[in-house]
């Protein structure tokens, strides 16, 4: 990811073995079964949508970007988050991919 967090950043240098033990258990997990990176990707950013976690949507989203899913697909996640989440819900997650896609789209 291009820009991570300052506190994320901080978190780590404070804290460097249990931020390595994080790193390792969402490596693990993520090796665990057959889907791949951009799959992940795609689903972790419609799980952190439908709890309302817009710094981990954002963050799911410039990583599923980067491991290749089109603006489309990001978009996509979002928008099929409203029979289940609700459509004032989804709309929140849709501006904060749609604020990625524009950050993205600035720095190509």
């Amino acid at each position: 990811m291009g820009r991570l967090p300052k506190r994320y950043i901080r978190f780590f240098e404070e804290f460097p073995a249990v931020g390595a033990a994080y790193e390792a258990y969402g490596d693990a997990v993520g090796t665990a079964g057959p889907l791949d990176e951009k799959t992940r990707c795609l689903v972790k950013l419609g799980m952190s949508i439908a709890a309302r976690m817009e710094g981990g949507a954002r963050s799911h989203a410039h990583k599923a970007i980067q491991a290749g899913a089109t603006p489309a697909e990001v978009r996509h996640v979002a928008v099929l988050a409203a029979p289940t989440i609700g459509f004032p819900n989804m709309m929140a997650g849709l501006s904060w991919v749609d604020a990625v896609l524009a950050e993205e789209e600035e720095r190509a």
